[in-house]
């Protein structure tokens, strides 16, 4: 490991990236990486192009190592890097890995009734909560991939895969 270690904590949020670069040994925060992203949609549609993420990831990693340069410290001296994000959120790619259309953010409530009919078709809320925890609502990904099949039931077909947000970019 480098001297002066240096670990990369990345944050992907709904409207920004944010990369925090600290030191390993000391835990002290060496510099700050940010860019912003823009989310479209209206009536409730809140959506994000996912290329738009991995662009901003990149955009703010790129900010943070200028800020180490500045101290000193060569890129080198990375020796990791976390990715945390949204977490619910559906992000539908294509067989060569490509996003089939924008994602569907956590906060996209077009999915309200779709959340709803799961709810309903296996056993109400009760049953669920026994079964999983939890009970559907619009912000979790098998309600949106329903309101996908059902909207825009081209894009559910073009689907080899589906991804959470921040799965998205950890695994690109």
């Amino acid at each position: 490991m480098p001297a002066n270690a240096v670990v990369i904590g990345v944050d992907s949020s709904t409207q920004s990236t944010k990369a925090a670069f600290t030191d390993v040994t000391s835990g002290r925060l060496l510099a700050v990486g940010r860019a912003s992203h823009r989310v479209t949609g209206e009536h409730g549609a809140r959506e994000t192009d996912p290329e738009v993420w991995w662009q901003a990831l990149a955009d703010a990693v790129a900010a943070g190592l200028k800020e180490l340069a500045g101290l000193g410290i060569e890129p080198a001296a990375v020796t990791g890097i976390a990715v945390a994000g949204q977490q619910h959120g559906l992000v539908v790619l294509d067989r060569a890995g490509a996003p089939v259309r924008p994602a569907l953010l956590w906060n996209d409530t077009r999915s309200a009734p779709q959340a709803a009919a799961l709810t309903e078709a296996l056993g109400g809320p009760d049953a669920w909560t026994a079964r999983t925890g939890s009970v559907p609502v619009a912000s979790m990904t098998a309600a949106k991939w329903q309101w996908l099949r059902q909207n825009e039931p081209a894009a559910a077909d073009a689907a080899a895969a589906v991804r959470l947000p921040h799965d998205f970019l950890t695994e690109r």
